[in-house]
């Protein structure tokens, strides 16, 4: 997480949103590390998970992700939490939650993870509140860097 929370500083340096992640795999190798790039691209989907997915893919010439964990500075919004499932991530860990991004004033819709999981009958495990204090922090972070724009 710690790896998501530097990346996401690096985008927020670069005038972009405060989100960031790293897919790590089962045997402890970082995979990938990406930010939002969202403005930079003009592109809605550039989030911080799908970049991530985009290059561990890539990487590891496949687009099955199997045993992979992503680390994401905030919990995967619908769009992501689809890709994370699609790639087959095995393990979703978050720091601070969609109702924490809506509330920074980002055009989130309201559903959780969880109830995707569950609706969706995924079998990705999801894991909330990791270095949840040090994600709030970037939502700060963000707005202080004069750059603030949301979506």
């Amino acid at each position: 997480m710690r790896l998501a929370i530097a990346k996401t500083r690096e985008g927020i340096r670069q005038g972009q949103t405060p989100f960031g992640a790293c897919i790590v795999s089962g045997g402890g190798v970082i995979m990938a590390c990406a930010h939002n790039v969202v403005w930079a691209t003009t592109d809605i989907t550039a989030h911080g998970e799908v970049n991530a997915i985009r290059l561990a893919c890539r990487e590891s010439a496949s687009i099955d992700l199997s045993g992979a964990t992503i680390y994401s500075t905030t919990e995967p919004c619908p769009m992501c939490f689809s890709a994370i499932h699609w790639a087959r991530i095995g393990r979703i860990v978050y720091g601070a939650s969609i109702a924490d991004a809506k509330a920074a004033g980002f055009n989130e819709l309201p559903i959780a993870n969880a109830f995707m999981k569950q609706e969706g009958q995924s079998s990705v495990v999801i894991d909330s509140g990791c270095l949840r204090e040090d994600c709030l922090l970037l939502f700060d972070e963000w707005k202080s860097a004069g750059q603030a724009r949301t979506y």
